[in-house]
């Protein structure tokens, strides 16, 4: 085992979660899992992603535990911090979705800024190491400088779901500089691949065109976004999880004396929308039926990360392209459901 390191990754069952924990078991590491697995989508999607996991621990004859639990309960998790004693926690556990954010925001709030700040109190109160949290792309919000960087100011989000995560890298500063804890917050951009989350477009696309559905394209199509495939968001992710930060760093964001890091994580080269449906239909052997209406409220038109700061963090660099990553996605979908 890594020199008996023990990672705590909230959000376990969910999309990026679930390979983060399969990358730190493949290494060596112990790994506790935690998840509520709530019905936002498919339960059955989720349970599958475990039983995946459970399956590589025993090939790899690694450590892994599991609690269901929100983030929400913090009896129960300072139990499991206590229990465990981990030295890295991730927090992927949030409650995702900009247009959901619009129908349920109080689901936001108990989540990602409950949730976030219960997390926050327990690394800091259990001699955490390192803490890394999932931000998000959205925080951009009304920008039209391309491409995104950290410097950029993110004051005006478009979505209740973006407010909760610019909210959540302002509770990571204080914290931050009130403790010394150390934090990485990652803003993800548009992550796809296999076991991806159904309420994403790449899934809802598929779905459509093979049931011979239309599917709809908002903004008449005039978007673009920074699809990233899993294997780089996880491997990035890996990397900052092993980066501690330190007063010393040389950073390009904010005071460097603030054990707060911020890093986009993104593929760096945006994708138009029509683009990609067009690769989905190839890779799936059938054309979509596009119905064309107007950009829906909390969304934005382009997202375009600068991965600049990250490559110098850590050495990132996004190796699927967009034609490799819809193949390999797209292999998958139809092994798993049809």
């Amino acid at each position: 085992m890594k020199d008996n390191k023990v990672v705590l990754i909230t959000g376990a069952a969910g999309f990026i979660g679930s390979f983060l924990v399969r990358k730190f078991l493949g290494s060596g590491y112990k790994v506790i899992g935690i998840d509520d697995i709530n019905s936002y989508y498919d339960k059955n999607l989720k349970l599958k992603r475990l039983k995946n996991i459970k399956e590589y621990s025993i090939v790899k004859n690694s450590s892994w535990s599991f609690y269901k639990i929100s983030i929400e309960d913090k009896t129960n998790m300072q139990k499991i911090f206590l229990d465990t004693k981990p030295q890295i926690v991730v927090n992927l556990a949030a409650q995702a979705g900009v247009r959901y954010s619009i129908v349920n925001p109080y689901s936001y709030v108990k989540s990602n800024l409950l949730g976030f700040s219960n997390v926050l109190e327990l690394c800091q109160s259990n001699d955490v190491k390192h803490l890394v949290y999932a931000s998000s792309s959205s925080v951009y919000g009304s920008n039209n400088e391309y491409p995104f960087s950290e410097e950029h100011k993110v004051d005006t989000p478009l979505s209740f779901y973006a407010a909760t995560k610019i909210s959540n890298e302002m509770m990571a500063n204080a914290y931050s500089n009130i403790y010394k804890l150390p934090i990485t917050g990652l803003r993800f951009f548009t992550v796809y691949g296999p076991w991806g989350r159904p309420d994403m477009a790449p899934m809802i696309f598929a779905d459509k065109i093979l049931h011979k559905k239309s599917i709809t394209v908002f903004n008449h199509g005039n978007m673009s976004r920074d699809f990233t495939y899993i294997s780089d968001i996880v491997d990035g992710t890996y990397l900052c999880c092993l980066k501690v930060p330190k007063t010393s760093d040389a950073y390009q964001s904010g005071d460097p004396s603030i054990l707060h890091r911020i890093f986009n994580i993104g593929n760096g080269n945006p994708v138009k929308l029509l683009d990609f449906i067009e690769l989905l239909e190839d890779a799936l052997s059938l054309k979509a039926t596009k119905i064309f209406e107007n950009i829906q409220p909390g969304d934005v038109a382009s997202t375009y990360a600068s991965t600049q700061n990250l490559e110098k963090w850590v050495g990132y660099q996004p190796s699927i392209n967009i034609n490799d990553g819809v193949q390999k996605f797209a292999k998958w979908y139809l092994d798993f459901y049809q």
